[in-house]
C-alpha cells in the first residue's frame, strides 16, 4: 500500500540525480538529501529541468529560475556574477551544486552548459544546508555520465554579435560500463545592446563515475571557468522615473577594459552500500577563484550629470567543504524510517582588495551626451579585506511514515560558526564564534493518490558579512511557515505544488541610497507561490508558475522606516511556458512554443518611493528537427520589444531589459 501510493512505473526511471524526461520531475535529492519522491516531501520544492533550458535556448540560470515560482532577479554584480537572487520576498546570495555551497566568494554566473535541472528549495533550509537566507536556495544538479556513448554539439548566433559553441560528449572508458566519462564544454563571444559592453566566456566541466564494485562508487566532477566582461552598472532614474536615458547607455568608462573572473572547483564523493537498508556517502568540495580588473561607477545623480568614482579589484578566495553522511532504512515501532546522520566542515577565505577614488563631478559623464577618456582620478580608499570562516556541523534528520497516507519529517542542524573579519586598510579587525541549532518539522497526509496536504515549520540563521570598519554583525535570523496543496492531474501527466507561506527574519543588514549597510531590524514575507509542470498531452508540454508575495519591513530605522517595501519583490509575478511537439508527418519532432512572464512594479531603492515599472514579455520559439542527427532552432525574445527593467541597486544603477532580439541554433548529434 506504502509503495502503490509512493512509486509508480514512471517514478522508477527517474533518479534525483539523473535526467528529467520533458518537463516534469518526481523526484528530488534537495530538500532532504536523500532520493526522495517529491510529492512524498512535506515542504515546496519546484525542479526546473534540461529541456526547459534547452527550449529556452539559454545560457544563464536567471532566465530558468523565472519558471519556478517567487524567484526574482536582484544585484548582479555589474553584471559579472550571479551573486544575488530572491526566494518568497528575501534576497540572498546563496547557490549550491550537487549540494554544495558554490556561491562563495565572487563565483561567476553558472554556465547551463553541464546542468541537468535546477531544483529551488522554498523556505529555511538551515536544518540541512546550514546558514543562509530563510526564503530558500538553489541547488543545481550538474550532468552525469551515462552507460550510453553520445556527443551533441550546438552552435548558435544572435543580436548583438553573440556566438556559442558548447559540446556534451559522453564515453564509457571499459568495456564493462564501470568506469565512465563525460565533459561538457562551452566557448561563448558576446556583444550588447549596451554601449561598449560585451563579454567572453571559456567553460570546462569534466566528470568520471567509476562502479568500484556492486556496492561501491566513486564521482568526480570538475568546473574551470573563465569570464571576462565589462562591469556594466546600468543607467540612472531621472527625477525619480525612468525612461529619459537611452536603453543603451553606457555609464563606465570603455577604456577601463574587462574584469575577468577565474573559478576552479572540484568535487569528489564516494558513495558505499553497507547493505540494502545502509549506505555511506563521503564528500569533499573545493573551491578557488579570483577577480581582477576595473571599473567607473555611477553614483549621484545632477542635473544631466552624474558623478561618477574609479575602483580596481583584486578579489581572492577558496573555499574547501567535507561531508560525511550514513543513510539508513528501518523499521521502528511500527513505522518505516529514512534517516540521515550528516557530519559537515567548511573553511572559507576570502579577500577583497578594492582601492578607489573618491566620487567626483568633474569624472562624472552627462547621461544624454556622455563624453569617454577623462583622466582616472587617484585612489584614496584603500578598501581592504579578509574574511575567514570556518563551520562544524552535525545534521539529524528521519522521514517518518506513520501509515500508508501519513508522513512526517524532523530535523535539526547543530553547527559551530568562527568568523572572524579584518579591514587590513585602518588596522581593525572582529570575530564571533555562534553555536546554533536550526530544527526543521513537517507533516503530509496524502488524502487521495492524486492529492496530498503538507504543513512545515523551519529556521534559518547566518552570519552577516563584514561592516566596513572591520565590525562583525550579529548574524540573521529566520523563522517560517508553510502550508499547501501537492496535486498529480490528468492522470499524472501534470505535477503542481501550491502554498502559503509566512516567514519572519530579524538582524536583517541591508543597503542604503550611498550603498552603506545598514540595519533594518527586522522584516516579514507571507505570500503564495504554485508551480506546475508536466506533459497536458504527448504533443503539448508545460511549466508555469506564479507568486503572490508581501515583503516588507517590520522594524526599521530612518534609512528604511517600518513599512518599507523590500528591494525588488514584486506583489505579483508569473510565467507560462508552453511548447507544442508534432507527433506524426515531415514536421515529427519539430515544435514550435511561446514563454510569458510577468513582473509588476516593485520598489527600485531600499527605503525610498523610488519604483521599477511593471513588464510583461512574450518569447517565441520553434525547433526544425531536419533528422535525427540535425536540429535547427530559432528563438524570437521580447516579441513586443517591450521596455523594461530588470534590477535594480538605487536610483542610479538600473538595469534596462534586453530589447527585441534573435537567435539561432543548430544542434548535432555526432
Amino acid at each position: 500500500m506504502l509503495d502503490e501510493l509512493s512509486i509508480t512505473d514512471s517514478y522508477v526511471e527517474e533518479r534525483a540525480e539523473g535526467p528529467v524526461r520533458g518537463y516534469r520531475a518526481t523526484r528530488s535529492a534537495t530538500a532532504t538529501r536523500t532520493d526522495t519522491d517529491i510529492r512524498d516531501t512535506p515542504q515546496s520544492i519546484d525542479v526546473v529541468p534540461a529541456q526547459v533550458i534547452k527550449d529556452l535556448n539559454a545560457t544563464r540560470i536567471d532566465r530558468a529560475l523565472d519558471f519556478a515560482g517567487g524567484v526574482l532577479r536582484q544585484n548582479n554584480f555589474g553584471g559579472l556574477t550571479f551573486l544575488n537572487y530572491s526566494v518568497r520576498g528575501f534576497t540572498t546570495g546563496e547557490l549550491y551544486k550537487n549540494g554544495f555551497a558554490i556561491n562563495r566568494g565572487s563565483y561567476s554566473a553558472p554556465d547551463t552548459s553541464s546542468i541537468e535541472r535546477i531544483e529551488v528549495l522554498k523556505g529555511p533550509a538551515a536544518s540541512l544546508y546550514g546558514r543562509g537566507d530563510p526564503g530558500g536556495l538553489v541547488n543545481i544538479v550538474t550532468k552525469r555520465p551515462q552507460a550510453e556513448a553520445f556527443t551533441h554539439l550546438n552552435l548558435s548566433a544572435g543580436t548583438w554579435d553573440r556566438y556559442r559553441g558548447s559540446l556534451d560528449a559522453n564515453a564509457p572508458l571499459d568495456s564493462e560500463g564501470n568506469l565512465l566519462s563525460r565533459i561538457n564544454l562551452a566557448v561563448e563571444d558576446n556583444g550588447s545592446f549596451r554601449d561598449h559592453v560585451d563579454s567572453e566566456r571559456r567553460i570546462v566541466s569534466p566528470s568520471l563515475a567509476w562502479q568500484i564494485s556492486p556496492d561501491s562508487r566513486l564521482l568526480l566532477d570538475a568546473e574551470f571557468s573563465r569570464t571576462e566582461s565589462v562591469f556594466d552598472r546600468g543607467i540612472p532614474a531621472v527625477n525619480g522615473e525612468m525612461g529619459a536615458v537611452k536603453r543603451s547607455t553606457f555609464i563606465g568608462e570603455p577604456d577601463d577594459g574587462r574584469i575577468r573572473n577565474d573559478n576552479q572547483t572540484l568535487d569528489l564523493a564516494f558513495e558505499h552500500y553497507l547493505n540494502d537498508d545502509w549506505k555511506l556517502r563521503l564528500a569533499n568540495h573545493y573551491t578557488q577563484g579570483t577577480l581582477k580588473g576595473a571599473s567607473s561607477e555611477p553614483q549621484v545623480l545632477t542635473g544631466s550629470v552624474i558623478s561618477r568614482f574609479y575602483r580596481e579589484r583584486n578579489f581572492e578566495w577558496n573555499d574547501s567543504i567535507s561531508q560525511a553522511e550514513l543513510h539508513g532504512n528501518f523499521q521502528w515501532a511500527g513505522w518505516r524510517h529514512q534517516t540521515l546522520i550528516g557530519m559537515e566542515y567548511e573553511n572559507y577565505r576570502n579577500s577583497q582588495k578594492y582601492p578607489q577614488s573618491a566620487t567626483l563631478t568633474r569624472y562624472g559623464l552627462d547621461i544624454y551626451q556622455p563624453v569617454y577618456g577623462q583622466a582616472k582620478p587617484a585612489l584614496t580608499r584603500a578598501n581592504d579585506f579578509h574574511e575567514h570562516t570556518e563551520s562544524y556541523a552535525l545534521n539529524l534528520q528521519d522521514q517518518i511514515a506513520f501509515t500508508d497516507r501519513l508522513r512526517g519529517l524532523v530535523g535539526v542542524r547543530l553547527e559551530r560558526v568562527e568568523q572572524t573579519s579584518q579591514n587590513r586598510g585602518a588596522g581593525l579587525s572582529d570575530r564571533q564564534e555562534k553555536d546554533v541549532a536550526t530544527p526543521r518539522i513537517g507533516v503530509l497526509y496524502q488524502l487521495t493518490p492524486q492529492v496530498g496536504v503538507f504543513a512545515n515549520a523551519s529556521t534559518s540563521f547566518k552570519p552577516n558579512t563584514m561592516g566596513t570598519q572591520g565590525q562583525v554583525y550579529k548574524p540573521e535570523k529566520g523563522l517560517g511557515y508553510e502550508s499547501g496543496l501537492k496535486l498529480d492531474l490528468l492522470d499524472s501527466r501534470i505535477g503542481a505544488t501550491v502554498a502559503l507561506f509566512h516567514i519572519d527574519k530579524e538582524n536583517v543588514i541591508t543597503t542604503d541610497a550611498f550603498g552603506d549597510s545598514v540595519a533594518a531590524g527586522k522584516a516579514r514575507s507571507q505570500g503564495l507561490d504554485l508551480q506546475f509542470s508536466g506533459q497536458v498531452s504527448d504533443a503539448l508540454r508545460v511549466i508555469g508558475a506564479y507568486a503572490y508575495i508581501d515583503a516588507e519591513v517590520t522594524k526599521g530605522d530612518a534609512a528604511l522606516p517600518k513599512g518599507s517595501d523590500l528591494l525588488g519583490i514584486p506583489r505579483n509575478s508569473g510565467s507560462l511556458m508552453a511548447v507544442y511537439e508534432f507527433q506524426n508527418g515531415a514536421l515529427k519532432g519539430s515544435d514550435v512554443g511561446a514563454a510569458v512572464s510577468y513582473i509588476g512594479e516593485r520598489s527600485g531603492q531600499a527605503g525610498s518611493d523610488f519604483t521599477l515599472p511593471s513588464y510583461s514579455t512574450v518569447d517565441l520559439l520553434a525547433h526544425y528537427k531536419a533528422s535525427e542527427q540535425v536540429t535547427v532552432g530559432l528563438n524570437f525574445n521580447n516579441v513586443f520589444d517591450r521596455k523594461y527593467y530588470e534590477r535594480s541597486y538605487n536610483k542610479a544603477w538600473v538595469m534596462p531589459g534586453e530589447p527585441r532580439n534573435l537567435s539561432v541554433s543548430l544542434s548535432l548529434n555526432l
